[in-house]
């Protein structure tokens, strides 16, 4: 078992994949589902003797923010330990639940062994971004076949945990160990329990990290921004939730107060998103900053719309006389999903739109809808490599994009 620090093996162990056969998703009986293989699955699972109970996480992804989680047992064991006389024919059972429930023939079916011995099985749609996601970072050249394919992770599947890797990990609720933890919290400290303004805390995070240059390259500095911050995000939300939930949750009577806990709950996911698009947005307005390039972020345009960033400006855009071939409008999205359609809409003087997001791996149904309808995809440069080749050739970095601006501002100029 693998335990290199900041290593996907300090997670994981091995993982199989397959696409799921009718016989797969429905029950064998009533509420029991069950898979088969000691050459393949056995692979990932290990020893069957006498028997093994697991716990598992189950996840089903739709396309979207479609989500369907459960946990319960699975039991790994020997269908033919009865019967001396034959080969053992060990079979992983389980109960039905919300997410067996979900999953249909021709889904993606993938089973990881944590390194704590507990399993992680998720379900999603083919041809999705998620699956395409989990396909990149358990080191799938391709997709899931009839039988299991198996990636031990701790051999040459393994890899450091960079920014898309973290990334798809949170989809699945993975704790991320930080190994910098002692750093970051001297850098917090002064917010106490507190989170100040997402503004504040993004000019904080550039402020910690002098060594990153966003003139030298663009593209590495927006992603070690957004990674600092969000490590910091992480540090203080833990001490502040801490903090709350020694306090405990009970109503006036003395009595556990399950919905205050739930909205609690709640709450924490909410500022966890909406901080991370804001907080998005402000590192890459500092990016422009440092480029020089002239740009709006509170502009308007047709039927009230705000884009993230109009270049060079309002008064360029309201004046007729400028030339629409010299107005740049990029949306600026942490996650992409199907709110990049919106973009469209946004500003009738300009026909090409760009959206720049840090969403890895995006699925090709998505990136050729994109291209269809001109809205030209721009991914900082290092996580290019989670797109396909063909969706690589297509991409933009934000260098390239930084490049298109600087252009078209000299060309405004002259």
């Amino acid at each position: 078992m693998g335990m290199k620090k900041g290593y996907l093996s300090e997670y994981f162990d091995a993982v199989a994949i397959k696409t799921l056969s009718a016989v797969d998703a429905e029950p064998k009986r009533s509420n029991q589902h069950e898979i088969g293989g000691k050459t393949s699955i056995g692979k990932v699972l290990g020893r069957w003797e006498p028997q093994v109970t697991f716990d598992v996480s189950y996840f089903w992804f739709g396309e979207d923010d479609q989500l369907i989680t459960a946990t319960g047992k699975a039991t790994w064991y020997d269908t033919r330990r009865d019967n001396p006389n034959r080969a053992a024919e060990p079979r992983l059972y389980y109960e039905a639940n919300a997410v067996t429930g979900a999953m249909k023939a021709g889904d993606t079916l993938i089973v990881a062994r944590r390194s704590d011995n507990s399993l992680l099985i998720v379900v999603c749609e083919p041809g999705t971004t998620i699956q395409k996601q989990l396909l990149w970072l358990f080191g799938f050249d391709e997709g899931p076949g009839a039988l299991f394919q198996v990636s031990q992770i701790s051999g040459a599947k393994d890899q450091t945990l960079g920014f898309a890797a973290k990334f798809i990990l949170e989809e699945l609720g993975v704790e991320i160990i930080d190994p910098e933890a002692n750093r970051i919290e001297t850098i917090i400290e002064p917010f106490g329990l507190k989170l100040p303004k997402t503004k504040e805390f993004s000019d904080l995070a550039r402020r910690t990290l002098p060594e990153i240059s966003p003139l030298d390259d663009p593209d590495a500095a927006l992603l070690a921004w957004i990674d600092h911050e969000e490590r910091m995000f992480r540090q203080l939300e833990k001490r502040i939730v801490a903090d709350r939930l020694v306090k405990g949750f009970f109503d006036d009577r003395g009595e556990p107060d399950v919905d205050g806990f739930i909205k609690f709950s709640l709450s924490v996911q909410n500022t966890r998103k909406s901080r991370m698009g804001l907080s998005f947005e402000h590192h890459v307005g500092a990016l422009f900053e440092a480029h020089q390039l002239k740009f709006a972020t509170q502009a308007r345009t047709e039927r009230g719309n705000k884009p993230d960033f109009l270049f060079p400006g309002q008064l360029e855009y309201d004046n007729q006389s400028f030339s629409s071939q010299l107005l740049t409008l990029l949306a600026a999205k942490s996650t992409c999903k199907e709110r990049w359609r919106q973009i469209s809409s946004e500003a009738d003087r300009i026909e090409r739109k760009h959206l720049i997001t840090i969403e890895p791996g995006i699925s090709e149904a998505q990136t050729r809808q994109m291209h269809e309808q001109s809205v030209q995809l721009v991914v900082p440069g290092p996580l290019h490599e989670t797109f396909s080749a063909s969706q690589r050739d297509w991409l933009w970095s934000a260098q390239n994009f930084i490049d298109l601006v600087k252009e078209r501002q000299a060309r405004a100029i002259a």
